[in-house]
């Protein structure tokens, strides 16, 4: 491995992940330099850092604009020529780099990658945020190898192959540099949830590659600093998906699209009702409003590259034809 490498982790108020997962990216990542990024903690976390890893490079972002924003700062001035975005929340294994960057730079085209993402509380499942690999259907609706939904398969080495995907979790995600810059970073109106789907799909609008390289293994404990239950994460998560569709479809059949979604997410609606409350259906109604009102060029390109783009419908694949496994998609 000749290239340089930036271990970059955000922190927002995040002391006792970083004493739990920390250890592991020390001890693991002896060929690159590990940065923490605080984005404003209002606990120990500075302290902390300071008085226990004074060898690590710590980043004091000037405020607390969501992983989008953090990460721009953060990465603004590092001169590495791969960056590692890497939640706090996550436990690296040996030789977890090396594999990844190693690809990267032998291939022409890959310039974004992910390493297999398993859970940190169940190790033999995949996790959520990224599983073995990032896919989207027509309609801008992510999914995953070995994740669809809220179903995790057990990790059986079934996709351990490395195999180009749609996009790499903001997890444990590595880019070349020069190519985040390229894209002129995340899109700090995404605040936080979807801003690596819309990254990577920019990426592949000027024809680059995305690929999941199993032989790279980390866990990821998820949740952050949005829980499940919490209706923010609901509003971004809703807004964020119809923002990067709306930016980066190449269609030409892009406000068909929205509007099914939005015929969609009104069935979301009233499961959301029946299952979580009035707070978390008002959330999809506000992101929808909230998505309406802003002003989004879309993304023009002669070069897409569509690898990845599952050309039906996951929704109705999932919840009318009961198929649960990626390996059950054609």
């Amino acid at each position: 491995m000749k290239s340089t490498v930036a271990v970059v982790i955000l922190n927002w108020n995040g002391q006792k992940h970083l004493e739990t997962f920390l250890p592991s990216v020390v001890k693991h990542s002896k060929n690159a330099v590990v940065y923490v990024a605080d984005n404003c903690s209002t606990d120990d976390s500075v302290v902390f850092l300071e008085e226990n890893y004074p060898q690590l490079k710590l980043i004091q972002n000037e405020s607390n604009g969501g992983f989008a924003k953090g990460y721009n700062d953060a990465l603004a001035n590092l001169t590495e020529d791969y960056f590692v975005l890497l939640n706090s929340d996550v436990e690296v294994t040996s030789n977890w780099i090396e594999p990844i960057v190693k690809y990267l730079e032998r291939s022409e085209n890959a310039m974004i990658a992910q390493p297999k993402l398993l859970s940190y509380l169940e190790k033999d499942k995949f996790e959520y945020a990224g599983a073995a690999g990032g896919y989207i259907d027509y309609l801008g609706y992510p999914f995953c190898r070995g994740r669809v939904f809220q179903e995790m398969e057990i990790d059986n080495g079934q996709y351990d192959t490395t195999t180009e995907v749609f996009w790499a979790s903001g997890a444990c995600m590595f880019i070349k540099s020069s190519v985040f810059k390229e894209l002129g970073g995340f899109d700090e109106r995404f605040f936080a949830h979807m801003e690596e789907i819309d990254l990577c799909w920019r990426a592949k609008n000027l024809g680059y590659a995305v690929y999941a390289i199993p032989k790279s293994v980390v866990y990821h404990l998820g949740g952050g600093t949005l829980q499940t239950d919490n209706p923010r994460k609901t509003f971004l998560n809703f807004r964020n998906s119809l923002l990067t569709l709306k930016k980066n479809d190449q269609s030409g059949f892009t406000w068909l699209k929205i509007f099914i979604r939005l015929l969609l997410d009104g069935l979301a609606f009233i499961k959301l009702l029946k299952e979580s409350g009035l707070n978390h259906a008002f959330a999809i109604l506000k992101a929808h409003f909230s998505f309406y009102v802003m002003k989004t060029p879309k993304i023009k390109s002669m070069q897409a590259n569509l690898a990845g783009m599952y050309g039906k419908s996951i929704v109705y694949a999932y919840f009318l034809k009961g198929k649960k496994r990626f390996n059950q998609l054609k």
